[in-house]
Protein backbone atom coordinates (compact mmCIF):
# COMPACT_ATOMS: atom_id res chain seq x y z
CA UNK A 1 0.00 0.00 0.00
CA UNK A 2 1.55 3.30 -0.79
CA UNK A 3 2.33 6.02 1.69
CA UNK A 4 -0.28 8.38 2.61
CA UNK A 5 0.80 11.95 3.01
CA UNK A 6 -1.59 15.12 3.45
CA UNK A 7 0.38 17.27 1.18
CA UNK A 8 -2.91 19.45 1.45
CA UNK A 9 -2.50 20.16 5.37
CA UNK A 10 1.51 20.56 4.78
CA UNK A 11 1.61 22.86 2.30
CA UNK A 12 -1.25 24.78 3.56
CA UNK A 13 1.04 25.48 7.00
CA UNK A 14 3.75 26.49 4.98
CA UNK A 15 1.92 28.95 2.72
CA UNK A 16 0.57 30.33 5.82
CA UNK A 17 3.69 31.04 7.32
CA UNK A 18 5.46 32.59 3.76
CA UNK A 19 2.44 34.80 3.84
CA UNK A 20 3.54 35.93 7.25
CA UNK A 21 7.25 36.40 5.98
CA UNK A 22 5.87 38.68 2.82
CA UNK A 23 7.68 41.71 2.83
CA UNK A 24 10.82 40.42 4.43
CA UNK A 25 14.17 41.17 2.43
CA UNK A 26 16.57 38.26 1.08
CA UNK A 27 15.72 34.60 1.45
CA UNK A 28 13.26 35.29 4.47
CA UNK A 29 10.49 35.97 2.08
CA UNK A 30 10.37 32.93 0.32
CA UNK A 31 12.65 30.03 1.62
CA UNK A 32 10.60 28.02 3.94
CA UNK A 33 13.47 27.13 7.01
CA UNK A 34 14.62 31.03 6.97
CA UNK A 35 11.17 32.09 6.72
CA UNK A 36 9.96 29.66 9.82
CA UNK A 37 12.84 31.35 11.83
CA UNK A 38 12.11 35.11 10.80
CA UNK A 39 8.24 34.64 11.42
CA UNK A 40 8.27 33.24 14.80
CA UNK A 41 10.95 35.83 15.70
CA UNK A 42 9.00 38.35 14.86
CA UNK A 43 5.24 37.21 16.29
CA UNK A 44 8.02 36.84 19.53
CA UNK A 45 9.12 40.31 19.01
CA UNK A 46 5.13 41.91 18.43
CA UNK A 47 4.07 39.81 21.44
CA UNK A 48 6.88 41.55 23.74
CA UNK A 49 6.80 44.55 22.31
CA UNK A 50 3.11 45.00 22.79
CA UNK A 51 3.59 45.45 26.55
CA UNK A 52 6.50 47.33 26.07
CA UNK A 53 4.43 50.23 23.50
CA UNK A 54 2.17 50.63 26.75
CA UNK A 55 4.81 51.35 29.22
CA UNK A 56 6.54 53.82 26.26
CA UNK A 57 3.28 55.85 26.45
CA UNK A 58 2.79 55.83 30.52
CA UNK A 59 6.55 57.58 30.22
CA UNK A 60 5.73 59.85 27.40
CA UNK A 61 2.23 60.79 29.19
CA UNK A 62 4.59 61.78 32.39
CA UNK A 63 6.76 64.23 30.52
CA UNK A 64 3.94 65.22 28.81
CA UNK A 65 2.20 66.08 32.34
CA UNK A 66 5.64 67.28 33.98
CA UNK A 67 6.19 69.76 31.42
CA UNK A 68 2.88 71.26 31.23
CA UNK A 69 2.48 71.46 35.02
CA UNK A 70 6.06 73.47 35.71
CA UNK A 71 4.85 75.72 33.11
CA UNK A 72 2.45 76.19 35.69
CA UNK A 73 4.68 76.19 38.99
CA UNK A 74 4.30 72.56 40.28
CA UNK A 75 6.88 69.59 39.94
CA UNK A 76 5.31 66.50 38.89
CA UNK A 77 5.31 64.85 41.74
CA UNK A 78 3.89 67.83 43.21
CA UNK A 79 1.01 68.12 41.32
CA UNK A 80 0.38 63.92 40.91
CA UNK A 81 0.25 64.10 44.92
CA UNK A 82 -2.03 66.97 45.15
CA UNK A 83 -4.40 65.78 42.51
CA UNK A 84 -4.79 62.91 44.50
CA UNK A 85 -5.63 64.58 47.62
CA UNK A 86 -7.89 66.62 45.69
CA UNK A 87 -9.22 63.59 44.71
CA UNK A 88 -9.82 64.17 41.04
CA UNK A 89 -9.49 61.10 39.08
CA UNK A 90 -8.00 61.59 35.71
CA UNK A 91 -5.39 59.11 35.01
CA UNK A 92 -2.34 60.37 32.68
CA UNK A 93 -3.47 59.53 29.63
CA UNK A 94 -6.36 62.22 29.88
CA UNK A 95 -4.22 64.92 32.06
CA UNK A 96 -1.30 64.41 29.17
CA UNK A 97 -4.11 64.98 26.38
CA UNK A 98 -5.46 68.55 28.02
CA UNK A 99 -2.22 69.52 28.48
CA UNK A 100 -1.22 68.79 24.94
CA UNK A 101 -4.38 70.04 23.06
CA UNK A 102 -6.11 72.12 25.75
CA UNK A 103 -3.55 74.34 28.24
CA UNK A 104 -6.60 76.20 29.76
CA UNK A 105 -8.13 72.95 31.11
CA UNK A 106 -4.59 71.77 32.61
CA UNK A 107 -4.20 75.61 33.96
CA UNK A 108 -7.97 75.13 35.17
CA UNK A 109 -6.91 71.88 36.95
CA UNK A 110 -3.23 73.01 38.30
CA UNK A 111 -5.43 76.23 40.06
CA UNK A 112 -7.55 73.65 41.61
CA UNK A 113 -5.55 71.61 43.01
CA UNK A 114 -2.99 74.35 44.09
Amino acid sequence: MPRSVNHVASRARRKKILKLAKGYWGRRKNVWTVAKNAVEKGLVYSYRDRKQKKRSFRGLWIQRINAASRANGLSYSQFIGKIHKAEINLNRKVLADLAMNHPEAFKAIVDKVK
